[in-house]
């Protein structure tokens, strides 16, 4: 069986017994090293990576990739704030959100970044701010998404202002007198150059549209390979298939003009795992009788986590790595083909999907496992904390452990209790 990716057995052990399950892990070291990859993206200018804090969006994790050279890009008003009350600068911080925040105005005037991501959103900027200065997310017309729910990009996605519609946005501008100083387009989450390439291009054909540029952001969805069947996106290969045109647009700009780019599952992904522990084994086996012969079944790994900690297998058929940590005994060297089921009275909470198919079910062949055996899912770094069901069956949001660069795990979020969930119901 593939090895662990940054724990060992003996500190899987070591964080149950001391955090419980089920629990988040993220490992420091690994997310240091994968904000250095995004710090040398190739670029003819000066390069800003900004973090989808949406991915994960834990205090302690905004601290290192700030800490970093990182700025944060924001899907919400909340998440600004949450952003801000981690210490972030606010002009390190940009909202890029299909939602106009409540406190706009507090938010803009308190120097937090603004991106319009539609032509309603930039009128009301505009009468909130005349004389204004913001960016713009503009949808390219293309998208590069792994599945249909990941694709942010072309006619059948909603989000940022439709290229078609460039001559209205500088309507709007001159009405209120903004000054348009930064273009974002998102594509999302693939890893081909050429497709990069192309969406680049579309992105740099509306550039050369809005005079006063100084920020180009070509957003992020940089494909993590969460399995070792999976590629994953390389940042050189893509910057370097973007460099002549990038150059090119650049030249003449000034040394103050800026390049963005947006990661958020890139640098977060694998540097994260939830540890759970095995509830129950059963099956569906079907023993021989005198009424017949015996008939095949499944075999079922019931955990402790689920839907509650990890929501993308249920909703994009996404897949993880998964190992099995004997407890107290010695690991068994049989395999058995798996289907692992989550804690949620829920048909769909299942971890063990087929590939893209949230419907289908896709055992997994892993030693055999006994109750009380500890289940590792990796690559659980990005959109499991962050987007969950949360106190689904009023089960206690989990606790959260981070690795620092001692080996040492420290908690960063403290396991939610019963009374904290219900402390706003009447």
């Amino acid at each position: 069986m593939p090895s662990l990716r940054f724990l060992s057995e003996a500190q899987v052990e070591r964080i149950r017994e001391r955090f419980g399950t089920p629990v988040y892990v993220y490992d420091q070291a690994t997310l240091e090293q994968a904000a250095r990859e995004v710090a040398a993206f190739p670029s003819p200018c000066s390069l800003v990576g900004r973090y989808a804090m949406k991915a994960l969006p834990n205090r302690s994790v905004l601290k290192i990739f700030d800490a970093a050279g990182l700025h944060v890009d924001a899907s919400s008003g909340f998440e600004a704030e949450r952003a801000l009350a981690a210490g972030i600068a606010p002009e390190r911080i940009q909202i890029t959100a299909q939602e106009i925040p409540k406190d706009l105005k507090g938010l803009v005037q308190r120097g937090v970044l603004y991106n319009a991501c539609s032509i309603h959103q930039l009128r009301t900027f505009g009468e909130l701010f005349p004389g204004g200065e913001l960016s713009v997310r503009v949808n390219p017309g293309l998208g590069s998404g792994h599945n249909n729910r990941t694709n942010v990009g072309g006619p059948s996605s909603s989000f940022g202002i439709w290229h078609a519609k460039i001559d209205e946005v500088l309507s709007i501008a001159a009405e209120f007198d903004l000054t348009i100083t930064g273009l974002h387009t998102h594509i999302g989450s693939g890893g081909d150059p050429e497709v990069w390439k192309r969406c680049a291009q579309l992105t740099l054909d509306i550039a050369r549209r809005l005079p006063d540029l100084n920020r180009l952001s070509l957003g992020g969805g940089f494909k993590v390979a969460r399995l070792p069947d999976e590629n994953s996106a390389n940042l050189q290969d893509i910057g370097r298939h973007l460099a002549e045109d990038l150059a090119n647009y650049v030249a003449g700009r000034g040394e103050a003009f800026q390049l963005e780019i947006e990661p958020g599952s890139y640098l977060v992904a694998n540097a994260g795992a939830i540890l759970a522990e095995i509830m129950d084994v059963v099956d569906t086996h079907t023993p021989a009788s005198d009424d017949g012969p015996a008939e095949p079944g499944m075999d079922f790994l019931k955990v402790d986590t689920g839907m509650t900690e990890l929501l993308r297998p249920s909703l994009y058929g996404a897949q993880h790595p998964i190992h099995v940590v004997p407890h107290g005994r010695e690991a068994s060297t049989e395999e058995v083909e798996y289907v692992i089921a989550g804690h949620c009275c829920e048909s769909g909470d299942i971890l063990t999907p087929a590939p893209g198919d949230p419907e289908g079910l896709a055992p997994r062949k892993l030693p055999r496992a006994s109750i009380g055996d500890t289940l590792v899912i990796e690559g659980a770094g990005a959109y499991a904390a962050g987007m969950n069901a949360k106190n689904y069956n009023a089960f206690p949001e989990a606790a959260e452990v981070l690795i620092d660069l001692e080996g040492e795990p420290q908690l960063i979020r403290e396991r939610q209790t019963l009374e904290q969930a219900l402390q706003n119901e009447i």
